[in-house]
């Protein structure tokens, strides 16, 4: 009788169904059995996900169901990083409110989840823009003001004038706001800040400690971070130069040593000093509007072209008063880092030398290269910034950089200026206080009140929270809080006088840096109850893409301390385990006329040796385009509907984890999760044409005789599937199960019910296993596997079998064997072979008696268990 095709279909809406029914994967904090938290980075509600979207929810989940069979209470939770820009944009091109836009894409995205078969305890659901979550949210945010960790301040930011609110630096393209295309202007906005930097050093000390993080994420926060020891250096300005009141320019240095290499000063476009240059300067005030429209990010200085305006200013050299050096205003210098002037070194430095070469400014090399020849030693169109020896520098000269770097501090030490001392030994940090004010309707409302007369006031606790009005119109740009008729006004609660609410509100990174100590307690009236999250947390495994491995890791590492800092918990770091997954990508396809085209509206015709795509509309040619990032840009995504209406979930489960390691790329092909799924048949009927033989057998293993056959591989396989999901080598596990499949694919074919009982129990065992370590990657397969076999209960309410350790030791070794003391090949024997017993097996093989050609050896030594060398 033939075995029907398994029809995932009808399976998996059962399954998922019974699951809920049973509430499963809902999780008590009473439970009393170790804790394993894992979570997924959360996703934001923009319409519909992708299957690119599911690959890091299924490595969570085979994690989650893996922890759960090895006996752990599991926390494995779902929510929505809900507020933000997009929201907005849909409320003014759709004419629908926010709230409805943001909460109608949740529903379709949880349906399709849901589709996918996930054990997410969706009892602790909630959205960032839930009023309950925000409400916890300004509660926290009145906490750190009170210990001191929230500041106004004034800043500059990226200002759009049309859409009149404030972008971040990546909303800048070009110069332009990202959405409506008009030149950015540079502004100075008070601003609501974080105070991240009384955290710098903690911050960065700790990523040492991090071991289960990718070394990769933690150099990216070293760098972010950006801990220097260097110089603040005082330099005198040169008298008739200097305007009014100024006469002196603070830089600092990392590279005190190149002191005498510097060929002229840099200052920011906001340095008092170009400020003053300006005052009776039309040219440099010109200039420094210029610099106020670019972009403020680092990677916006670094791809701009290098400009400079020479104030006339001059400064004269701290080791000889009569060198003076050009101070410039220059598009690449940031108030905001050190203090807003450099001096710059040609020679040593890419940047500068591209500078000095435009404005045709001297070059002196003063590092060269241990082996180089200082009376030949030129810089030119390279900079050289490596260690070195020190040249053209005076009394620094023969001196190593480092060397060089302790004589110039400890003489400028000593040195004064204006009653002081030159130079001064500072520490000083990359890292700038988190700016959270945000110019929109859709976030989080900032619970401070504005009064003439008390100046800005928190809100009461008692009077939170600060709820978003819903009567709000998008017809004008800006922020809609700033004309609601009456959201805005409010009594101030010192005075009572009429007072005004603050209308930024924070930024959406604020919501996704808390939200995972939330899930612990996400109905509590507090933002957390202590005790419950210091026993969850912190997340033993949190999987995420790479884009996040600076700001949101970061942000969160910062809350939670600010966070243990004001009494909601007692630990330091956010993530005990971090893992960045891979890409999903898939190839684009565009029209003849530069259409996107999506993979459901082509045919691609041919092989790897020539494919073409025809677009089905139209029956004309289309262009097949490189692999790329799922998105709906390029409309190369693949929907979760689709794969579960062609294959199921588990076929896309499989294939997305089998095809590469999880931290690289992969490409998701119809012929590979065709693949994938046949595979998914091959289980079935391996199972099911067993069923019969082993349905009423009871599972016990087979150590000995032709039954081994069938336990040993088993237990082989279940070891090592367990370690390797451990290690979150999803790609290695599916390969062992693959391996075992064709192993038992004969045993088990030819076995039938009247087979002996000790085949039959062998056989039902190792069936068990597959069924168990298929589960967390095919569970809805596995459910339907174990029910075929007349198992009770729920394969993923089941604990996770224990291999035989006699049955996983390999009773065979592979020895390497040299003739002569190079290797030729191996020879596999028994573990336990004497010494005559592997000389004659050496003697047996083929390329020792080439080697041989006849003749006794000389010799022949024996490593026991390690390498066998034969003398001829």
């Amino acid at each position: 009788m033939a075995t029907e095709r398994y029809n995932p279909r009808t399976s998996e809406p059962r399954w998922q169904k019974a699951w809920e029914e049973a509430r499963l994967y809902e999780t008590s904090n009473e439970d009393g059995r170790p804790t394993y938290y894992v979570l997924e980075m959360f996703p934001y509600p923009s319409g519909r996900i992708h299957i690119g979207h599911t690959r890091n929810y299924t490595m969570g989940d085979v994690v989650a169901r893996y922890k759960r069979a090895r006996g752990f209470n599991v926390l494995h939770p779902m929510g929505w990083d809900a507020f933000g820009m997009p929201a907005e944009n849909a409320a003014m091109q759709n004419k629908v409110h926010p709230k409805e836009w943001t909460y109608q894409n949740i529903a379709t995205m949880r349906a399709q989840l849901k589709m996918m078969g996930l054990s997410l305890d969706w009892s602790r659901e909630f959205a960032t823009c839930d009023v309950d979550y925000y409400h916890r949210q300004q509660m926290l945010f009145l906490d750190f003001h009170e210990k001191g960790l929230v500041t106004r301040k004034t800043s500059k930011v990226n200002w759009d004038p049309v859409d009149q609110t404030v972008l971040a630096n990546e909303q800048v393209i070009d110069g332009r706001g990202w959405r409506s295309g008009a030149p950015v202007e540079q502004r100075e906005l008070a601003q609501w800040f974080f105070k991240i930097t009384d955290y710098s050093e903690d911050l960065l000390k700790a990523i040492d400690e991090l071991d289960e993080w990718p070394e990769k994420v933690r150099l990216m926060q070293r760098n972010w971070i950006g801990r220097s020891e260097g110089l603040s250096i005082r330099w005198a300005l040169v008298e008739d130069t200097a305007p009014e009141g100024a006469d002196e320019l603070e830089v600092y240095t990392t590279r005190p040593d190149t002191i005498f290499g510097a060929s002229f000063m840099a200052i920011s476009a906001d340095h008092p000093l170009a400020r003053k240059a300006a005052a009776d300067n039309p040219q440099i005030a010109a200039f420094i509007e210029e610099c106020r429209r670019m972009g403020t990010s680092a990677a916006a200085l670094e791809t701009a072209e290098k400009k400079g305006l020479d104030t006339g200013i001059r400064v004269r050299h701290p080791f000889d008063p009569d060198w003076t050096l050009p101070v410039y205003v220059a598009n690449f210098v940031l108030m905001e880092y050190g203090t807003g002037a450099i001096f710059g070194c040609p020679s040593g430095d890419q940047r500068d030398l591209d500078f000095a070469n435009k404005y045709g400014l001297p070059v002196i090399p003063v590092v060269m290269p241990e082996d180089a020849d200082a009376a030949t030693f030129q810089v030119t169109e390279e900079s050289y910034s490596d260690d070195g020896i020190m040249i053209n520098s005076r009394f620094l000269d023969g001196m190593t950089n480092r060397e060089a770097f302790e004589e110039v501090a400890r003489r400028l030490e000593k040195e004064a200026l204006t009653g002081r001392p030159v130079a001064e030994r500072q520490v000083n940090f990359r890292l700038r206080d988190w700016g959270i004010s945000r110019q929109r309707y859709w976030g989080c409302p900032i619970p401070m009140i504005h009064c003439d007369a008390c100046g800005v006031v928190p809100v009461p606790k008692q009077d939170l929270p600060v709820e978003l009005p819903e009567d709000i119109d998008f017809d004008k740009p800006g922020n809609p809080l700033d004309r609601h008729p009456t959201w805005r006004h409010v009594q101030c609660p010192k005075c009572g006088g009429d007072a005004r609410r603050e209308t930024d509100t924070m930024d959406t990174f604020v919501d996704s840096s808390w939200y995972f100590i939330r899930f612990a307690t996400p109905d509590a009236e507090t933002p957390t109850v202590r005790d419950i999250a210091n026993r969850w947390l912190p997340v033993d495994q949190y999987i995420g893409g790479i884009e996040h491995a600076i700001l949101h890791l970061l942000y969160s590492r910062f809350f939670t301390r600010a966070m243990r800092d004001t009494g909601h918990l007692d630990f330091d770091e956010p993530f005990k385990g971090l893992f960045t997954q891979g890409m999903v990508v898939h190839e684009t396809y565009r029209a003849q006329d530069g259409r996107w085209l999506a993979p459901s509206e082509v045919r691609v015709e041919g092989s790897d040796g020539g494919r073409n795509a025809i677009e089905i509309a139209t029956g004309n040619g289309a262009v097949i385009g490189p692999l790329e990032k799922m998105s709906k840009s390029k409309k190369n995504t693949v929907s979760p509907e689709d794969i579960t209406e062609s294959f199921g979930a588990d076929t896309a489960r499989w294939f997305m984890l089998s095809d590469s390691p999880p931290e690289r790329d992969v490409e998701w092909t119809d012929e590979g999760a065709a693949g994938a799924h046949r595979f998914v048949q091959r289980v079935w009927r391996l199972i099911c044409e067993a069923a019969p033989a082993i349905e009423a057998a009871q599972p016990r293993s087979a150590k000995e005789g032709e039954y081994a056959a069938i336990s040993k591989p088993a237990h082989k396989a279940l070891k090592a599937v367990g370690e390797d999901i451990e290690r979150l080598a999803f790609n290695r596990a599916i390969a062992r199960i693959h391996e075992l499949v064709n192993e038992l694919q004969g045993p088990l074919g030819a076995l039938d019910v009247d087979a002996a009982q000790s085949a039959r129990a062998a056989a039902r065992e190792a069936v068990e296993f597959v069924i168990q370590m298929i589960a967390p990657f095919m569970p809805h397969l596995a459910e339907e596997c174990w029910a075929r076999i007349g198992g009770e209960g729920f394969v993923a309410a089941r604990a996770w079998p224990d291999f035989d350790p006699d049955l996983v030791v390999d009773n065979e070794i592979v020895l390497p064997v040299q003739i002569n003391g190079k290797k030729r090949g191996d020879l596999t024997i028994a573990r336990d072979a004497d010494q005559a017993t592997v000389e004659k097996a050496v003697l047996g093989l083929d390329f020792v008696q080439k080697a041989l050609n006849g003749a006794a050896p000389r010799k022949i030594i024996v490593v026991p268990q390690r390498i066998v060398n034969v003398v001829a």
